[in-house]
């Protein structure tokens, strides 16, 4: 578990934008995923019922597999967890039912500090989210983080995009060049460690590990990184920075 470090004003003052993961930092993904986790459980008469940690290490494990070697669409992806969680778990998955988990996607919720907190960011700073996943599924995300449509967000980088998946450096390569921007006056936000807080590390840029499970695990999988600064939530980094949420 990192030591929780403060963010500060001091930072915020050398800041010019800031950049987020979306799912698992500004969507709820592990309850999105865990509702259809248990349907299909359900559906196909899974007993016992896996836990929900069980699910969700599962689920985390067969979605770095299927992104390992050649870009494959999000969509694609999923489809494949899909098949292959069906697979470890002794069932059959039907057709209908591989798209599931992207058709979910639009019905996860945000969570409750994120639309305030990125508008207060907005106000001083230019906003941006590093994503992986396709164009059409980040679409369903959007009116949740409360910036109206996409042009709400000063900066986009998708899977899609950049035919690449974090935690490699596509995505915050293509996000320095679009911004502009030196490095320093950058600060990436994010949840998981594996996906972003590592390549951050790798690449110079000063990240904060928002760690709304205060240090249990979940869906990204435990992962040695080292944040710059730790917060427990979004409204906290926001005070922090000296803005209002």
């Amino acid at each position: 578990m990192t030591d929780a470090v403060q963010v500060g004003a001091q930072i915020g003052a050398e800041i010019e934008a800031v950049t987020f993961d979306c799912f698992g930092t500004l969507i709820d993904w592990e309850s999105g995923i865990l509702s259809v986790l248990r349907l299909l459980c359900e559906r196909y008469s899974v007993k016992p019922m896996p836990a929900d940690g069980e699910l969700l290490a599962m689920y985390a494990r067969l979605e770095s597999r299927a992104q390992e070697g050649a870009y494959r669409h999000y969509r694609d992806i999923l489809g494949e967890v899909m098949q292959k969680f069906a697979r470890e778990l002794g069932f059959q998955i039907a057709a209908a039912d591989h798209s599931l988990l992207a058709d979910s996607i639009e019905y996860w919720p945000a969570f409750g500090d994120t639309a305030a907190s990125l508008r207060a960011l907005k106000a001083r700073y230019k906003v941006g989210v590093l994503s992986n996943i396709d164009d059409d599924l980040f679409e369903g995300a959007l009116p949740k983080l409360g910036l109206g449509s996409v042009g709400g967000l000063d900066l986009l980088v998708t899977a899609q995009q950049v035919s690449s998946y974090k935690p490699a450096h596509a995505h915050f390569e293509e996000a320095i060049e679009r911004l502009g921007l030196e490095k320093s006056k950058l600060l990436h936000i994010a949840q998981s460690q594996r996906h972003d807080i590592q390549p951050c590390n790798e690449m110079g840029i000063r990240c904060v590990w928002v760690d709304r499970l205060r240090g249990s695990g979940g869906a990204s999988g435990d992962f040695a990184a080292k944040p710059d600064y730790v917060v427990p939530d979004l409204a906290t980094l926001v005070r922090e920075l000296g803005l209002t949420g």
